[in-house]
């Protein structure tokens, strides 16, 4: 599991979203220079959360980037999904197989083990919204040692 830099501007930036008052739009540059992150670099990250129905942009005077759900129905999973493609790649799942050369494919005893990684980390990244990142992240008294909520696991 390695998460890119562009999941981790992601998670910010929508961090910085989550904290102004809905339904208050935030332009790229206001994000850009507030977190240090390039303009571009925000812009392509923004658009990827669009397309993945996370944020909307209007145009105009009043225009800019918007969550288009309140932050506590966004979750990390669907986050890292936007921008990454999955929370966790198995590269023996049958859509990736074809891509490498696995010598031991059908004696492989690991498989179940990357599979329930995978949705272990699903779960996990299910319980943690948005509005949980944006107040641990993004609020003057945020702690090193980030709170993760796990309702429903033990």
């Amino acid at each position: 599991m390695r998460f890119t830099t562009k999941t981790e501007y992601g998670v910010i930036c929508l961090a910085h979203m989550a904290a102004k008052a809905r339904p208050e739009s935030v332009t790229v540059k206001e994000i850009a220079e507030h977190e240090g992150f390039s303009t571009t670099f925000t812009e392509k990250i923004l658009q990827g959360l669009r397309r993945a129905g996370i944020v909307t942009s209007q145009q105009g005077n009043r225009g800019g980037w918007m969550l288009t759900r309140p932050p506590a129905e966004i979750n990390l999973r669907e986050i890292v999904e936007a921008l990454e493609g999955s929370t966790f790649e198995v590269f023996c799942a049958p859509k990736r197989r074809k891509y490498i050369v696995c010598t031991h494919f059908s004696l492989c005893k690991l498989k179940p083990i990357w599979y329930k990684t995978r949705k272990t980390l699903d779960e996990l990244y299910q319980t943690i919204t948005l509005e949980t990142i944006a107040e641990n992240v993004m609020s003057a008294s945020a702690k090193s040692d980030f709170a993760v909520s796990t309702r429903g696991r033990s």
